[in-house]
C-alpha cells in the first residue's frame, strides 16, 4: 500500500437555506423567510433512521441569518438544539454557519467536537464581483473567526474556493495566512481546496476550476501548510478518478464527509465509499473512516463530548 486517505462517514442537516448573503455562485441559499426551518421534530427522525448506518459524523450547515436579525437568536437556538440532539442519540456534530461571535462560538464548542468555516480567498476585490452582495465574506471578518477559534481551541476546518475570480498570487496569500494562524494556534485540522463547480441555481457565470491545475495547487499548499495539516478535496467535484489519484498523489490525504447529498454543490453527488475504494485500491491507496476530530484535539473537549468520542474510538 501507497498509504492511507481518509473520509468521514457523515450526514448533513440544515436548520435553514436562507441566508442574507447573495454570492453569485451560490447553489444552497434561499431568500430569507422563503423556506422553512428545520424542526427539531424532523431532525430526531432523520437521526434514529441513521442509528443502524455507517454515520459519525452530523454536519450542521445553515445559511446564515443577519447578526442583528430579530431571528438571530432563534436561529442559534436551533442550531445549539440540533447539536444536542444528535449528541444524546450518539453522533458527533461539526457545525459550519458562517461567521459568528465569540459568545456563539464559545456556546457552541460544548456540543461540537469540531467546527468549521472557509475562507474562501482573502482577496478584497471580490468584493466587487462575487461577493458583491455578501456581507459576512469580508475577509477580516472570516480571518477573526478562525483567531477565534483558536482561542477557544475549537478544532477547526477551513479552506479556499478556486476559480471564483481570484489570482495563483491570492491562492498563495490566503494558505500563508491559514499557516501564520495554525502556528500560533495549532488548532486547524484540515484545509479544504474546492474547485469552483458550476451548478444549476447559480448566476456566475465563470467555467469549471480546471482540475488539471489541481495537483499543482495541492502540492505548493503542502510547501506552505505546517505538515500537521491535512488537505482535503472533495472527490465529487474531481470527477476524473486518474486526477483524483493525481491530486492525491500531490498530497491531498482526506476526502471530507461522504453523505447522500452535497448540501453546496447538490448538482455533484457524492460518490460513495465503495465506489472510492474501487479508485483508489488499485493505485495503492486505502481508504479509512475517521471521527470529525482527531485524537491530537480530545483533550480540549468538555468531559462529555470526550466520552461520546471514546466510545466512537473504541468502534473503530
Amino acid at each position: 500500500m501507497t498509504g492511507t486517505v481518509t473520509y468521514s462517514p457523515a450526514y448533513t442537516l440544515v436548520p435553514t437555506y436562507e441566508c442574507f448573503n447573495r454570492c453569485s455562485y451560490c447553489n444552497f441559499r434561499t431568500d430569507p423567510g422563503q423556506s422553512a426551518w428545520m424542526t427539531l421534530e424532523s431532525a430526531a427522525k432523520i437521526l434514529r433512521g441513521l442509528q443502524k448506518q455507517d454515520v459519525c459524523e452530523i454536519l450542521i450547515l445553515s445559511g446564515e441569518v443577519h447578526p442583528r436579525s430579530p431571528h438571530r437568536n432563534a436561529w442559534f437556538e436551533r442550531i445549539y438544539q440540533l447539536c444536542q440532539l444528535a449528541l444524546e442519540l450518539g453522533f458527533l456534530p461539526h457545525t459550519n454557519a458562517g461567521p459568528l461571535s465569540f459568545a456563539e462560538m464559545e456556546r457552541l464548542k460544548t456540543v461540537n467536537v469540531s467546527m468549521g468555516l472557509m475562507l474562501e480567498q482573502l482577496t478584497p476585490e471580490l468584493l466587487q464581483t462575487v461577493h458583491r452582495h455578501a456581507p459576512s465574506k469580508i475577509p477580516q471578518l472570516r480571518l477573526q473567526q478562525l483567531e477565534w477559534a483558536g482561542k477557544l481551541q475549537i478544532p477547526f476546518t477551513t479552506g479556499l474556493l478556486l476559480g471564483i475570480g481570484e489570482t495563483e498570487t491570492d491562492w498563495w496569500d490566503t494558505l500563508e495566512a491559514i499557516a501564520t494562524l495554525q502556528r500560533r494556534w495549532g488548532h486547524i485540522q484540515e484545509v479544504i481546496l474546492q474547485p469552483h463547480s458550476p451548478g444549476s441555481q447559480q448566476s456566475f457565470a465563470a467555467p469549471a476550476f480546471n482540475p488539471h491545475q489541481m495537483p499543482e495547487v495541492i502540492s505548493k499548499a503542502r510547501e506552505i501548510l505546517p505538515l500537521d495539516m491535512t488537505i482535503q478535496i472533495p472527490p465529487n467535484l474531481v470527477l476524473d478518478p486518474q486526477w483524483l489519484l493525481a491530486c492525491i498523489e500531490a498530497g491531498a490525504r482526506d476526502l471530507g464527509g461522504i453523505s447522500p447529498k452535497d448540501e453546496v454543490n447538490p448538482d455533484y453527488p457524492h460518490l460513495s465509499a465503495p465506489k472510492l475504494i474501487k479508485i483508489l485500491e488499485p493505485a495503492g491507496w486505502q481508504l479509512v473512516p475517521r471521527l470529525p476530530i482527531y485524537s491530537q484535539y480530545d483533550r480540549w473537549l468538555t468531559s462529555q463530548l470526550q466520552t461520546s468520542v471514546r466510545q466512537w474510538r473504541r468502534k473503530s
